[in-house]
């Protein structure tokens, strides 16, 4: 086993990824490094047996210091909503493409990238495949634009970047404030209006045969559960009732809906929590 380079280990998805990776890796010889800039909050995680070194993304120093014999690199780091724009293109992109020219110049046998079903353009008529050209509509911000185009950025490397991309649905779960904060937006959707979601314990094993499935450079892994819920849905996992009645606008079913065939087929990937009422169930929202 490998040592692995983990962004952004203290963001939403790092902090409930990143004990499974050091656990995970533990048993199979290897160990985590986590590149941070806030070291307080790193311990306050708790992160037994993982690595710490302080920096920032963004620094080509601090990069260069953490890539340092360092095995594979899994790029979770991500600015998201309510971040200035110009923070979200430099570390969404900018940091993203730097790191993997470094990653790449200092032969890593890796480079998994996390990135978000938000790149898929809409009117498909149908779940988004792997294979679909990113064409992220205007309505998902720079979040969306700036993960669209840092996959360009990567993919420009070629064969220089042992790469492996895994676009991810809404991240939910472990207490992550995700659900409540979907109703900012879904609350004006009409109630059948679906959102595709996955939960964090899912995220994580994804990446984790991401990170030691032989074979897979070169490719996009889409990676959400099996029951994309309703406006219907959130209002109700939140407490609340959907007021529903009135006229409902147009909407496309599949909009935001992706395959995860890719995933199971090569990856062996099935979700642990098939659906956020599954996770529900088992205490784990």
């Amino acid at each position: 086993m490998r040592r692995i380079l983990v962004t952004g280990a203290t963001g939403s998805v790092g902090r409930r990824l990143v004990p499974r990776m050091a656990r995970w890796a533990g048993a199979q010889g290897g160990s985590v490094r986590v590149l941070v800039r806030d070291a307080a909050k790193a311990k306050a995680q708790g992160l037994d047996g993982v690595e710490v070194m302080v920096g920032d993304l963004r620094e080509p120093a601090d990069r260069a210091a953490a890539l340092e014999g360092a095995e594979v690199v899994l790029n979770v780091a991500a600015a998201l909503r309510g971040v200035p724009d110009e923070q979200a293109w430099a570390v969404n992109r900018d940091a993203a493409v730097a790191l993997a020219h470094e990653a790449a110049e200092a032969g890593v046998a890796r480079f998994v990238h996390t990135s978000t079903n938000l790149v898929y353009g809409r009117g498909l008529g149908r779940p988004a495949v792997e294979q679909d050209e990113p064409a992220p509509h205007p309505a998902w911000g720079v979040y969306a634009q700036s993960k669209a185009q840092a996959e360009a950025g990567l993919r420009e490397l070629g064969d220089e970047l042992p790469l492996v991309v895994a676009r991810l649905a809404f991240v939910y779960g472990e207490g992550d404030p995700h659900l409540a904060q979907s109703l900012h937006w879904a609350a004006s959707w009409p109630a059948h209006q679906r959102l595709a979601v996955v939960h964090h314990a899912d995220v994580a094993q994804a990446l984790w045969r991401a990170v030691v499935t032989p074979g897979i450079e070169g490719r996009t892994y889409n990676v959400s559960d099996d029951a994309p819920l309703t406006a219907w849905d959130l209002h109700t996992l939140n407490g609340l009732t959907h007021p529903g009645g009135g006229e409902q606008e147009e909407f496309d079913p599949w909009e935001g809906q992706v395959s995860t065939a890719a995933a199971r087929r090569d990856l062996g990937w099935r979700p642990l929590y098939p659906s956020a009422w599954a996770a529900a169930e088992a205490g784990a929202l």
